[in-house]
């Protein structure tokens, strides 16, 4: 988040359906020094009608930053991650790879859809944590953003 950004509130996107990631996700995010809002959804079709603005998502907000499990119900994180990056309106939006899933396949798979950055999580639960936060801090505090996530 550049200078003219500090105060706003940033916006994420977290798309996973296990109910322990989500709890340290939301308590790393807590925890955090950077204002945010933590928008939540279980599954890929529901990433994109929130994405899109769809239905009970018509009013929410466009995420700075996307945090995309790999193993989801309905539609994969792949087939989510294929569809943003395919969508000229969202395909700037940062999408980070959070999954558990450590196979040089699905690193090689989510680079050649064009992820921004591929992150396994950690077991240990503050090293969870930790990992969550520096997510945030390089995503807002270190990288420029294209402005138009910034609106």
């Amino acid at each position: 988040m550049s200078i003219e950004n500090i105060g706003r509130v940033a916006e994420f996107l977290l798309v996973e359906d296990n109910p322990g990631d989500v709890r340290l996700t939301c308590e790393a995010l807590t925890e955090s020094k950077v204002k945010n809002n933590l928008s939540i959804v279980g599954d890929g079709m529901e990433a994109m009608a929130f994405l899109h603005r769809e239905g009970k998502y018509a009013d929410a907000p466009r995420p700075d930053v996307i945090l995309l499990d790999l193993n989801l119900p309905k539609k994969n994180g792949l087939e989510v991650l294929a569809e943003i990056k395919a969508d000229s309106n969202l395909k700037r939006i940062p999408v980070v790879i959070i999954t558990s899933s450590e196979a040089e396949q699905d690193v090689l798979k989510t680079y050649d859809l064009h992820v921004n950055c591929y992150v396994n999580k950690p077991v240990d639960l503050e090293q969870f944590i930790k990992v969550v936060q520096s997510i945030e801090t390089f995503w807002l505090t270190i990288v420029k953003l294209p402005s138009e996530i910034m609106d």
